[in-house]
């Protein structure tokens, strides 16, 4: 292809980095939820400092004590499972080395053990068992910035007073001051217009929108912009997205999923009620207790996804009975991680084997809310009013079995089959003439309490379910074969205004929904906020979006959040006030460059930080400035390798367990676990996609076609187009001559890599 690589080494950037980098807060979560309690299970009692016998010269309570290793040498390659002598071990495979040796640890154990040594060998200093247990003190832990009722601070004084446009810019301006830094130019026009759209519908503006504000000179331009913008049905499209990263949304779930129901319409719902504005308490509630809400609409039954498609274990019932009840804890455990770091930004899943090791939440805690999941059954809810979802499965399962009977029956093609035929079509015409037959199915959530019993007259296991709630045992070190206490539900006591109360109705998720939304409103509010600031400028107040406790990171602005935090409950939880209040500021509006000294990584917003677009962004505005772009909104989704789906993105198929190639190698947000950051990186394997990919190919054809159509043959104006249509703007002199002479002669084949080109550069990738 002429000129090709030369020209994409232009226009790409790789950047590799080195070193070894501190464990991420989702890392260390990994180790105290999956690692911490399999150590201190399987291993503890041969190989730490509380050992009676240390077996081997090996500990396994601290990080340099498995690098060191024992005997037979360090016991763990960083980022290396397959050289490591503890993954080794625990596969079972040498007959000299095989721990634990009273017996080979579950798949999923060793899974978990091999990607905690390839994500790093995260292990915090405080986990050692040689330290002692420390006792919770919850009135001192309500005294902790995250956990403490809002405040209204006063918005400080400032030198540089004719700056600020909004409030915001005020507590911005003077955390700068204080620094000595100036605050950035504002963005230009198109510049502020460009940034603006993919944020809030992520779609690039038209030539004509970017033309038409340029020339508007009112004071109040972008405001009506983005008053427009946030009336577009994409608006939801795009900012439901950014929720659904973080409730593990996909479309294809396990294979054992008992669930019929179709997970699009929890996403549909999701883009629906953040189009309509829904107050985020409600948002919260429906999505925890809809169908226990009077005033909940039959549609809203569809929130209920948020539990319903949480991620479930294969429950293998010729197995005993302690195996699946560890299967079915496991389960509530991701529950409480995904409804805890996803509304509070606290991980509570760390509490079910101890104590919370740095925040003031119990192990009680942790089985109070555990015991609110123990009382509620996914369960298929029909979207139709007064219609069993569990009912109406049962009986389209039925007319399964009965068709393929008619069919078995049919192929025989004898006399004497007729009249079982009638009889079986009779029987499925019935079935089908139930009310509801038809009715649209989500997997959702229903109370009803789980109980793991042997099986009746053999080997095995049984899994029941009984009308009523439950409280369950704490589970000495997160083992239920090993029961503790009864904990009653209620909420978490440090939330809790006073001692928490104990959940009476039914499972307690709509009492657990109302506590959210009242008792920990403060931190609710900082939480959801935050995650907002963040989404706007790629950099958060607080910089741990799901971790607002002792080891997240402090805020850079804490009166900032707190006025942000205040004014958004003042202002009836609206969360488009609150993207109008960001993007009105002059805060936003200012230009990107580098930051100045003073302000790495952009902490203190002196300037606005270039960002590059997420995978769906970047397919969409592929789609969206060939003119292929298909915006017909929700249904089921569709596969993103398909040549024939122009559809958003949003719509596309994700797998649980195996993301589409254009995902996984984009940087998409894994589905098996909640997911506050898109974690951008720079691989061979998309710029390759970008060069060699049947997307690419098609898509620059199609711009090819669309810039005829627009400019007609004549290069210059076909280039001009090409740029306002991708970049906002026109070309550069040197840009236009570059492009001329590489389009001759001037034919399609060139026109198509030149195009390529424009559509793989880094300008139309990223966002200034």
């Amino acid at each position: 292809m002429k000129n090709l690589p030369g020209l994409f080494l232009g226009l790409f950037v790789v950047s590799q980095s080195f070193g070894q980098s501190l464990p991420s807060t989702e890392d260390l979560a990994f180790f105290e939820q999956k690692i911490r309690p399999l150590l201190i299970e399987q291993c503890y009692s041969c190989h730490s400092a509380t050992a009676k016998k240390i077996k081997g010269g090996l500990l396994l309570d601290s990080r340099e004590a498995i690098l060191k290793g024992g005997d037979t040498g360090p016991s763990a390659v960083v980022g290396d499972p397959g050289k490591s002598l503890l993954i080794q071990a625990v596969h079972y495979k040498d007959t000299d080395m095989q721990m634990p040796p009273k017996g080979k640890l579950g798949e999923r154990e060793v899974a978990n053990l091999e990607q905690w040594v390839r994500r790093g060998l995260a292990f915090p200093a405080s986990a050692s068992t040689a330290k002692p247990a420390r006792k919770i003190d919850i009135e001192a832990g309500r005294k902790f910035w995250s956990f403490q009722p809002l405040r209204s601070p006063e918005v400080p004084k400032i030198q540089a007073g004719a700056w600020p446009k909004q409030r915001i810019d005020s507590f911005i301006l003077a955390e700068l001051e204080k620094r000595s830094i100036k605050p950035g130019e504002p963005a230009p026009k198109r510049v502020l217009l460009r940034r603006a759209k993919f944020d809030l519908l992520g779609l690039p503006p038209t030539p004509e929108e970017v033309e038409a504000f340029e020339k508007d000179s009112s004071p109040i331009a972008f405001a009506k912009v983005i008053d427009q913008w946030l009336a577009s049905p994409q608006y939801g499209e795009r900012w439901g997205r950014h929720w659904l990263d973080l409730t593990r949304y996909c479309d294809i779930a396990e294979a054992w999923v008992e669930t019929k129901g179709q997970p699009h319409y929890y996403r549909d719902w999701v883009v629906r009620a953040v189009n309509e504005d829904v107050p985020f308490p409600r948002f919260a509630k429906l999505q925890l207790a809809a169908d226990q809400m009077p005033d909940a609409k039959t549609d809203d039954l569809a929130a209920l996804g948020f539990i319903g498609l949480s991620p479930t274990y294969w429950k293998e019932l010729q197995l005993p009975v302690e195996i699946i009840k560890t299967i079915v804890s496991d389960e509530y455990e991701e529950r409480i991680h995904t409804l805890s770091s996803t509304f509070l930004g606290l991980n509570i899943a760390c509490a079910r084997c101890h104590d919370h090791k740095f925040d003031p939440i119990t192990a009680e805690d942790y089985y109070a809310l555990a015991g609110v999941f123990a009382s509620s059954k996914q369960a298929d809810q029909a979207l139709v009013p007064g219609v069993n979802g569990d009912a109406i499965v049962q009986i389209r399962e039925q007319v399964v079995k009965l068709e393929a009977e008619v069919k078995k029956l049919g192929a025989k093609k004898e006399k004497i089959e007729t009249a079982k035929i009638e009889d079986l079509q009779k029987q499925i015409a019935k079935l089908k003439a139930t009310p509801g037959y038809e009715a649209p199915l989500i997997p959702g959530l229903r109370d009803a309490s789980l109980q793991v019993v042997n099986a009746v007259g053999t080997h095995g296991s049984r899994v029941i379910y009984q009308e009523k709630p439950q409280d369950i045992a704490l589970e000495i070190r997160g083992n239920p074969n090993k029961p503790g206490p009864m904990v009653s539900r209620r909420f978490v006591s440090v939330l809790s205004r006073g001692e928490p109360a104990k959940f009476t109705k039914g499972s307690g998720r709509l009492e657990l929904a109302n506590s959210l939304v009242t008792d920990s409103s403060p931190l609710v509010a900082r939480v959801f906020v935050n995650r907002v600031w963040k989404e706007h400028f790629g950099i958060g107040i607080v910089e741990t979006p799901s971790d607002f406790g002792k080891q997240g990171e402090p805020p850079s602005h804490p009166d900032l959040l707190e006025d942000l935090a205040s004014r958004f409950i003042a202002n009836g939880w609206s969360i488009k006030w609150l993207h109008r209040e960001i993007m009105l500021s002059a805060t936003y509006q200012q230009a990107s460059g580098p930051a100045p000294n003073g302000d790495a990584g952009y902490r203190y917003y002196s300037k606005f930080p270039r960002r590059r677009l997420d995978v769906e962004a970047w397919r969409d505005a592929l789609l969206y400035v060939t003119g292929s772009l298909d915006l017909k909104m929700g249904g089921p989704p569709t596969e993103l390798n398909l040549a024939t789906n122009h559809r958003r993105t949003i719509y596309g198929v994700v797998r649980r367990r195996e993301l589409t190639d254009i995902l996984r190698l984009h940087d998409f947000p894994d589905p098996i676990t909640h997911s506050p950051n898109r974690i951008p990186t720079i691989t061979p394997l998309q710029q390759l996609f970008t060069l060699n990919s049947p997307l690419m190919a098609e898509q620059s054809m199609a711009l090819v076609k669309r810039l005829q159509a627009d400019a007609g043959t004549d290069p210059a104006k076909r280039i001009e187009r090409a740029y306002k249509l991708l970049f906002g703007r026109s070309p550069t002199g040197d840009q236009l001559k570059l492009g001329q002479a590489f389009v001759q002669p001037n034919n399609e084949s060139a026109w198509q890599q030149y195009a390529q080109v424009l559509l793989g550069s880094n300008e139309f990738q990223f966002v200034d």
